[in-house]
């Protein structure tokens, strides 16, 4: 009995301003966005979804949608479990993360998030699909940073931000989960400490 849960990282952003975005509102998908969002729904499309979740954020509720449009008998849920990282930079010039690799943690107060919690939220939402929806496929919406920790963990790595775009080992052909791209994560048994395999697909 196979449980299947795909890992959906939105498509890309219209953020004119280049500003690191993170936990804000208001950023939708530019029409590229909106382009790699249907072509992510195509790939999944014939999956036999039994749910399709979101993150709260509009970028990631929008991709989302596409995916609904090819299953109209399921609706939307949203899980804060699937939500971008919470880190001190948001609103801050995209070119102030560029210059630190990425790395939003280093230095960090407790108010926001490390890697570990990342990865507790994530573990808690498989968790959570696993008792619910056995034996079944479900998608999941949700960030770059999010599913990359969360691959770091399924492959017994450590959970190292500067590890979180070295994942070509692991399948991950970009090195780090692309716009629209689909990591899926599968279970075959029922025991809670299994690992899963991890597959990775971009779409276009």
């Amino acid at each position: 009995m196979e449980t299947a849960i795909s890992f959906v990282r939105h498509g890309e952003v219209y953020n004119p301003d280049n500003i690191f975005y993170g936990r804000l509102s208001g950023f939708r998908l530019s029409d590229k966005g909106n382009y790699q969002a249907v072509k992510a729904a195509e790939t999944l499309n014939g999956s036999r979804l039994a749910a399709i979740f979101s993150s709260p954020l509009l970028r990631a509720r929008q991709t989302a949608g596409e995916l609904v449009k090819s299953n109209p008998h399921l609706r939307l849920r949203i899980s804060s479990l699937l939500s971008e990282v919470a880190t001190p930079f948001d609103g801050q010039p995209a070119r102030e993360v560029d210059a630190r690799h990425g790395d939003v943690y280093a230095g960090s107060t407790d108010q926001f998030e490390q890697p570990v919690d990342i990865v507790n939220r994530v573990q808690n939402f498989i968790q959570r699909a696993r008792r619910q929806y056995a034996g079944k496929k479900i998608a999941a919406v949700t960030h770059g940073d999010v599913i990359a920790f969360a691959i770091l963990w399924a492959q017994q790595q450590p959970l190292i931000p500067a590890h979180k775009s070295r994942l070509t080992p692991f399948g991950i052909a970009d090195g780090y989960p692309a716009l629209a791209s689909i990591t899926t994560f599968t279970f075959r048994t029922t025991l809670s400490d299994e690992m899963p395999a991890v597959a990775y697909v971009r779409p276009f």
